[in-house]
C-alpha cells in the first residue's frame, strides 16, 4: 500500500514523452526480464487460478516494461478498471481517490539491480505483476473500489485499521481451493521469498475475519508470520456488502493485538 514516507523516496518515476510513451533503458527493461521470468518459474501450482487467468488476458511482455495502456485496456474490458501514472510515493488521499475512482496507482520506475531482491517502495513489477492480473477478477476489483470509497471518507485513525485489512487481503492474502492453498496477494505474487514461504510450515495462518484482520499489526520488511486465507474470492465480495466501518469501529474497540514480531529496532 502506497503512503507518504517519512523520507523522499531514491527513485524518480519516469514521465510519458509528448506521445504518451515511456522510454525506459536498456538495464532496467533487463531487470523487468530478470523479474518476470524468476517469478514465472515458481508461480505455477502456487498463484491461485484467478490471477493465472488474468495473468493469461494481460499477457505481459517478457522482454520490456509494458506501457500503461496496454495494461489499462485489458483492465477497462474485464473489470473497468485502469492503471494511472504515479511519483514513486502518494499520500493517503491520492492513493483512496484513485481507487475510488477504479484507478490503480502505478509508480513508473522499477527498481535497480542493488535492489532486486527487495525494495521497500511498490514499483512497477510490483503493481502490475503483482496486482493487475487480480484486478481482471470481479469481486477482488469490487473490493479494492470499496476499499477505495471507504478510506476517502475514514479518519486517520480508521485508515490504519484499514491499511491492515488491506494488507492481509490484496497485499498478502491466501485462497483455500480444491487443489490446495494458493496465492492471491500481490505482496507474496511479486515475490519470489515470499511465494515459497507463504505456503510452507513456517508461518500461522488463519480463516479470514475482518475484525481480527483489522486488530493484526504488521511489519512491510520481514516475511509475514500470519497470514488470513480465504475458502474463495466471493468473501472478498462479500466485505463489500457489509457495513465494513461498522467492523473497523469494533476492531478500534478491541485495539490491536501483539505483536508476532520483534520491534523493527530489535529485529
Amino acid at each position: 500500500m502506497k503512503k507518504e514516507a517519512k523520507k523522499p523516496s531514491k527513485y524518480i518515476a519516469r514521465e510519458p514523452n509528448k506521445d504518451g510513451y515511456i522510454e525506459y533503458t536498456d538495464l532496467e527493461h533487463q531487470t523487468w526480464q530478470r523479474l518476470i521470468e524468476r517469478q514465472l518459474d515458481v508461480l505455477p501450482g502456487r498463484a491461485c487460478d484467478e490471477y493465472m487467468h488474468g495473468l493469461e488476458l494481460l499477457d505481459l511482455p517478457k522482454d520490456r516494461i509494458p506501457q500503461l495502456e496496454e495494461v489499462s485496456s485489458v483492465l477497462r474490458q474485464e473489470t473497468g478498471w485502469e492503471v494511472a501514472r504515479v511519483p514513486a510515493l502518494i499520500g493517503f488521499e491520492t492513493f483512496f481517490g484513485l481507487l475510488a475512482d477504479r484507478k490503480f496507482p502505478v509508480a513508473t520506475f522499477i527498481r535497480t539491480p542493488e535492489e532486486f531482491d527487495y525494495l521497500q517502495e511498490p514499483d512497477i513489477f510490483h503493481e502490475i505483476f503483482g496486482h493487475c492480473a487480480m484486478l481482471t477478477n470481479p469481486a477482488f476489483a469490487n473490493f479494492t473500489h470499496k476499499y477505495g470509497l471507504l478510506g476517502l471518507k475514514a479518519s486517520p485513525k480508521e485508515r490504519a485499521y484499514l491499511a491492515r485489512l488491506y494488507w492481509f487481503t490484496v497485499e498478502f492474502g491466501l485462497l483455500n481451493t480444491t487443489d490446495g492453498l494458493r496465492i492471491y496477494g500481490g505482496g507474496v505474487l511479486s515475490s519470489p521469498k515470499e511465494t515459497l514461504y507463504a505456503l510452507s510450515n513456517q508461518p500461522e495462518r488463519y480463516d479470514l475475519d475482518a475484525v481480527t484482520a483489522l486488530r493484526t499489526p504488521y511489519r512491510i520488511d520481514i516475511v509475514q508470520p500470519i497470514y488470513y486465507v480465504l475458502n474463495g474470492l466471493q468473501q472478498l465480495q462479500e466485505l463489500t456488502e457489509i457495513d465494513l466501518m461498522a467492523k473497523v469501529r469494533e476492531a478500534i474497540e478491541q485495539g490491536l493485538f501483539e505483536p508476532r514480531f520483534p520491534p523493527r529496532d530489535a529485529a
